[in-house]
């Protein structure tokens, strides 16, 4: 059972010891994240291919980026939710700038984009806070023994 869950690790500096198991707040904010990145991936597929496209379609290239952190995210790899939540910034800007400039289902679609990359940065740093309170409770315990 184990072997199917991958396994966490953080730097020395944010911990003392590897870490096997998450927490169930942990996996809870990673799905979270996890959930709402792929939502978005869909999103962005299905509105610049089928729903509402610009031009030919070719903005659709604009969720390559969002594909890159899943496997991180899956491995529990704390770098990747740093960038990501930061990375996500760009997706919510463009989707306030479509929201208030676009009309009809496009104004529709990049609201939601908003709220999915809203969701995606609040599960990032939410997850990225628990693992440091985490990590900051495993090395109080190590350094009281």
């Amino acid at each position: 059972m184990l072997a199917m869950m991958p396994a966490m690790s953080t730097s020395s500096a944010e911990s003392g010891a590897l870490r096997t198991q998450p927490s169930a707040r942990e996996a809870f904010s990673r799905n979270l994240a996890l959930g709402s990145l792929l939502a978005l991936i869909v999103l962005c597929l299905a509105w610049e291919l089928w729903l509402a496209p610009t031009g030919r379609g070719t903005l659709a290239i604009k969720a390559v980026p969002l594909m890159l952190p899943l496997l991180g995210l899956w491995r529990y790899r704390m770098y990747t939710f740093r960038w990501l939540s930061l990375l996500i910034w760009l997706y919510i800007t463009e989707g306030l700038v479509r929201a208030t400039s676009d009309r009809g289902l496009s104004a529709g679609l990049a609201a939601i984009e908003v709220l999915l990359g809203v969701v995606v940065f609040s599960a990032c740093a939410l997850h990225v806070r628990q693992r440091l309170s985490a990590a900051k409770q495993a090395q109080a315990k190590a350094d009281a023994a």
